[in-house]
């Protein structure tokens, strides 16, 4: 493949959704920017696909990375590119938002042109964040990410959103602002570039001159504005109080997709620029993740609202990939890598579910709710599937990730792995009672006029389980995507 491309597959899908959000932002009517916002996700989508058939570097690296000048006096590259996990990051991104505006297609919003521009921009942000190869860039985009949320909270949230999303932006204001300040300083030991007296490129952010105190304290800086995101214990509290409050498309995003960030970010800064520090610090790190679990399970079992309860069911799942991270085995981050992909797929589905039985009854509570299978049997069908994938029941997608994952915490240490072994079951306690308590029994005058779902839903919901049951049988395109950057960054221990 010769070097005169006039396009790469990065820049597609980052500048694609950009341009397409700043266009919804003109169109008046709803039905019309409905219709655009779906159709520029699912060429999107249409492009992700393409890439995937591209995804070998060896034979196609001038279609997956770029880098041209953009602040070159300070040493920044726009440089964008996709290893295996960004491919599988972006191609999350981009199956999971047209299935999120189909779902809420019937869904009516005041500036509908203003909210689709939004969810536009974000999925542009999203997809920048795992293509960039500079840290500043990087940067950039986590923020482009992050801020259009927060207009969608505060202008189209619940009743409590105000609190809800000044929360939000507390914490993620403080995690960037932390890690603004390791990203200078890590810059400020970087090798000078050709233009520049140092370089935020992510092959010279590799090779910083740190000492060991100072990866130490910088270690932590990242790690707190990355487990923001995710969240970790004791991190997390913003979590549920802006799922509850947000619009339920803009939570699915949250959940399903941004969440991801922190994992991914984790991954590609922490563990390659401060491996001895990440090393030093695992059992932390690791301690805080499965305490997380533990505490969040059990939060999940007392919940009486929906959104919550799904809130804190994730808290748990990301407590696991965070600490098989820090394992720093082969399995256990590949097992991280499914994970990421399986929970993205599984937790829109919760969400789905969860805003469609909102939508026709009025209410989330779990104790005001039962008998939805009587009437509701198709809803009722793909919502024990999903349940039974997010408590990873073999042949499911989750299954794989996660006996991975607690292969790698096992082989790191027995005893966090039969504390968090704990949560398996509490998952089936918490996921089981809230299927019994809300879809079987008497319907009772709430429920009692529910009817089932639309054929709309019914194909996004089918397409979920169609993901579910294919990457619980056959995971083998996501190893063999994902297998050359799990090698790559356990190369920086040893």
């Amino acid at each position: 493949m010769n070097q005169n491309i006039w396009i790469t597959f990065p820049e597609l899908l980052i500048w694609f959704p950009l341009v397409a959000g700043l266009v919804a932002f003109f169109i008046r009517r709803e039905k019309t920017v409905k219709a655009w916002t779906l159709l520029a996700s699912l060429i999107t989508l249409g492009i992700s696909i393409v890439s995937l058939l591209y995804a070998d570097n060896t034979k196609h690296f001038y279609l997956n990375n770029v880098s041209y000048f953009w602040l070159k006096y300070l040493g920044s590259n726009f440089s964008v590119g996709l290893d295996g996990m960004g491919h599988m990051l972006t191609a999350l991104t981009a199956i999971s938002f047209p299935l999120i505006f189909i779902a809420t297609y019937k869904t009516s919003y005041k500036n509908a042109n203003v909210f689709y521009g939004l969810m536009l921009l974000t999925q542009a942000g999203l997809m920048g964040v795992f293509c960039a190869l500079d840290l500043l860039v990087f940067y950039f985009f986590w923020e482009l990410a992050v801020i259009p949320v927060y207009f969608l909270c505060s202008r189209w949230g619940g009743e409590r959103r105000i609190r809800a999303t000044f929360k939000f932006f507390v914490y993620t204001f403080t995690g960037s602002l932390l890690m603004l300040v390791g990203i200078i300083y890590v810059y400020m030991h970087t090798m000078p570039s050709t233009f520049a007296p140092h370089s935020f490129s992510m092959n010279v952010i590799y090779s910083a001159m740190l000492s060991p105190a100072e990866k130490n304290w910088l270690f932590w800086l990242f790690f707190i504005a990355f487990a923001i995101k995710m969240p970790v214990f004791p991190f997390h509290t913003w979590q549920p109080d802006t799922y509850e409050q947000a619009p339920t498309s803009t939570t699915m995003v949250l959940s399903g997709i941004m969440v991801k960030m922190g994992v991914f970010a984790v991954i590609r800064w922490i563990l390659p620029v401060f491996p001895d520090a990440a090393t030093r610090f695992s059992n932390i790190a690791i301690g805080l993740s499965v305490i997380g679990m533990i505490y969040a399970s059990l939060i999940a079992i007392k919940q009486d609202d929906l959104k919550r309860f799904v809130a804190y069911s994730s808290i748990a799942h990301i407590g696991l990939m965070c600490a098989a991270i820090f394992t720093k085995t082969e399995i256990g981050l590949q097992g991280v890598m499914i994970q990421m992909f399986s929970h993205g797929i599984n937790i829109i589905g919760m969400w789905i579910v969860v805003d469609l039985i909102e939508k026709q009854t009025g209410t989330r509570k779990i104790s005001e709710l039962g008998g939805i299978a009587h009437k509701a049997p198709a809803l009722t069908i793909f919502l024990l599937i999903i349940a039974l994938a997010n408590i990873a029941l073999p042949l499911t997608n989750a299954f794989v990730g996660e006996f991975m994952m607690f292969s790698g915490l096992f082989t790191f240490n027995v005893y966090y792995t039969a504390f968090a072994g704990l949560s398996i079951i509490l998952a089936a306690v918490y996921t089981l009672n809230m299927v019994q308590k809300v879809f079987y029994g008497e319907a009772n005058s709430i429920t009692g006029n529910i009817q089932d779902i639309s054929l709309n839903q019914k194909l996004v919901l089918g397409l979920l389980v169609l993901f579910i049951f294919v990457f619980g049988v056959y995971p083998q395109p996501l190893f063999d995507l994902t297998k050359e950057t799990v090698l790559s960054i356990l190369t920086r221990f040893k």
